[in-house]
């Protein structure tokens, strides 16, 4: 019974800490042709299942991340916190660029580029995002449990239900333009947060994921507000 209540713990909590992740992957797979956006989902979703899974099993060098390896300012310093604060900027980087195109619109170069280097370029974005998601996720199941079957099982369910799903969700967010602006805001905040921990400052996640899904809850319920009001006014 103790194994199934913290399988299914884990698998929750890496349900919700892969959120951010699908709302990345959507956000950039949406600038690829429509027919290659579901292709593009998926290998980024199966790369993440491999990379953590390739983590999850190297377990013990993952953890040897957090050792430091020098000071500054009498701050200890560990590869952990150098990819979390160059995922951070990334991701703040890669969200503001595209609010940026989102309000600007796209420049008339990038429609020449050939599909197939914009479909690398998409992967390869992911790819990197994915490692940096990944770091939490290890930590979270570790905290968890020290089973390996249990944190393998956990991820494996979690990825095919965000497999599942992220088409819907992708598609749910790239109809609503107003979402995907709030989208990529949370995408800023989680890549500042990042970018914090990275300096040994600890955020309660708790916080983000509750603003993360309040702000969410009001943005879909103004959505549905504003359709009535479209369908009545052309009734």
């Amino acid at each position: 019974m103790a194994i199934v209540l913290a399988l299914l713990t884990l698998t929750l909590l890496e349900v919700v800490l892969g959120i951010d992740n699908i709302i990345f992957i959507s956000i950039v797979s949406n600038r690829l042709p429509e027919d290659e956006q579901p292709r593009a989902r998926l290998i980024g979703l199966i790369l993440a299942l491999v990379i953590r899974i390739a983590f999850l099993s190297a377990i013990s060098w993952v953890l040897s991340f957090s050792e430091p390896l020098f000071s500054v300012f009498d701050h200890a310093v560990s590869i952990r916190d150098i990819i979390l604060i160059a995922g951070g900027l990334f991701l703040i980087s890669k969200s503001t660029s595209e609010i940026h195109h989102k309000m600007e619109g796209d420049a008339e170069g990038e429609k020449g580029e050939s599909k197939k280097s914009s479909f690398v370029k998409v992967v390869t974005q992911i790819v990197l995002l994915d490692i940096i998601f990944s770091l939490d996720s290890i930590l979270t199941a570790v905290g968890m449990t020290d089973n390996l079957p249990i944190m393998i099982t956990a991820v494996i369910i979690s990825m095919i239900l965000m497999m599942l799903f992220s088409g819907k969700i992708s598609r749910f967010i790239n109809d609503h333009p107003t979402l995907q602006v709030l989208a990529l805001s949370f995408l800023i905040l989680i890549g500042f947060m990042l970018a914090v921990e990275g300096v040994h400052v600890e955020v309660p996640k708790g916080y983000i994921y509750f603003a993360v899904f309040f702000s969410l809850i009001v943005e879909v319920l103004n959505l549905r507000v504003m359709k009535k009001a479209k369908v009545k006014k052309n009734s």
